[in-house]
């Protein structure tokens, strides 16, 4: 009899123990994090990973989110972009998180896409990207081309003096296009096709020799010649060490890069490669005391004071906070109600003032660009007055120029037609 009484009165325990664990987990809010951790990207992405975390920290340091903890869910997608597609699933079917923070490559989103559309879940995308894309579970807190790529080629040209341009980037998406509009951008303001040079190199690329020495030459015909960097990854690395090898400085053919900032410069000798140039919203040297307390944290959380910033990581806690706004709004983590609560919030950017959600699922962002420090740190050369609102398509390209995106009811339509007033899809 006793046996049986302490057999009851395990199988009791054992069940209140199981019952107590999924309370405990249906107690949390999950929190996707969907970053690279090994490959050619990681280089950029294991960062993210960490500014996720260390947000989910603080958020639970304040009492978490509708009186719950927030839980995050890590997972490794490896650099390889079908497999983002089904890390994505995982999160969402069998992870049952409320919102998913991730991809860095303009490839590895679209891998994503269907899955976040089909599911009707949400994707905080943190990257810089090409635009031509409005997806009502997509939230854009990156530079569209209208708050980077142009800019910066502004800048060249009026400031400068840049008459030739050698457009090199990785081979995938998002160099493809950014250039595709950047021809077509130069070529509106006068600049002959011969005066254009474009390049692409696979992920990892590493033998720059022969690439570097087409560029050099391409640079000595008497006009002051400028590279526009999309290059990704760790292919920075060889390829900035290829130009010092060939004594090619700022000053002979200046670089501006978008996919370089203070944790890619972190990694190489920087003395070689003061003066170029890269185009963000944010950088590490900003004087705010957003900024500040960012960096403080930051350092605090990672235990190592040597850790950078940079664009990416303020692109994450602009999302982030866009995010718990738009979810206390809503009094919910449903999808839609957060899709329909988040458009018109707005958060303290890192750059000592407010960005807001559009009706287009990008944001409002100052833009700045940056000249290379030999102390791996960019010092200001020039920035926007005022915010610049970021635009889902092309004003450059046939096909785009007519194209606005409203995620507002009762629009509801990414790919609006001003001219045939017309809705060509419901996402993009």
């Amino acid at each position: 009899m006793n046996i049986k009484r302490k057999l009851v009165t395990s199988l009791v325990s054992a069940g209140a123990l199981i019952a107590s664990n999924v309370y405990a987990a249906e107690d949390t809010i999950k929190v996707g994090v969907l970053h690279s951790l090994s490959g050619t990207m990681a280089i950029s992405e294991t960062t993210l990973k960490d500014t996720v975390l260390m947000l989910i920290e603080e958020q639970n340091k304040k009492g978490g989110l509708l009186g719950k903890q927030l839980e995050p869910v890590v997972v490794d997608p490896a650099s390889n972009w079908p497999l983002f597609a089904e890390k994505a699933k995982e999160l969402i079917d069998k992870d049952k998180v409320s919102a998913v923070f991730g991809c860095w490559t303009s490839v590895s989103r679209k891998s994503v896409l269907p899955v976040f559309e089909e599911s009707d879940s949400i994707l905080f995308y943190p990257v810089q990207y090409e635009g031509e894309e409005s997806s009502k579970n997509v939230f854009y807190t990156g530079a569209a081309p209208n708050q980077q790529a142009i800019p910066a080629v502004d800048y060249l040209m009026n400031d400068i003096g840049v008459e030739r341009w050698v457009l090199a980037g990785t081979d995938y998406v998002y160099p493809r296009t950014t250039n595709k509009i950047l021809e077509a951008y130069l070529k509106s303001k006068g600049v002959a096709a011969e005066d254009i040079m474009i390049n692409y190199t696979p992920f990892g690329h590493s033998d720059w020799q022969s690439i570097v020495s087409d560029v050099k030459k391409f640079g000595s015909a008497g006009k002051k010649t400028a590279v526009v960097s999309t290059i990704n990854g760790d292919a920075n690395v060889p390829f900035y060490k290829e130009l010092g090898n060939q004594g090619i400085s700022a000053e002979d053919i200046p670089v501006v890069a978008f996919s370089v900032g203070e944790e890619e410069l972190s990694g190489m000798d920087t003395k070689p490669l003061v003066g170029h140039l890269a185009a963000w919203n944010y950088f590490m040297s900003i004087e705010a005391e957003t900024n500040d307390k960012f960096i403080s944290a930051w350092h605090d959380f990672t235990k190592d004071e040597k850790r950078v910033t940079n664009d990416p990581m303020e692109a994450t806690y602009i999302g982030f906070n866009m995010w718990v706004k738009a979810v206390e709004k809503a009094g919910t983590t449903d999808s839609a109600a957060v899709q329909e609560a988040i458009i018109g919030i707005s958060v303290p950017n890192l750059t000592g003032g407010y960005s807001s959600m559009m009706p287009n699922h990008h944001i409002t962002k100052p833009v700045v660009i940056g000249e290379i420090q030999d102390d791996g740190q960019f010092g200001t050369v020039w920035e926007t007055s005022g915010l610049v609102a970021g635009d889902a398509w092309s004003d450059y390209l046939e096909g785009s120029k007519d194209l606005i995106s409203d995620w507002r009811k009762p629009l509801s339509c990414g790919n609006y037609n001003v001219k045939t007033a017309k809705c060509s899809g419901q996402n993009f």
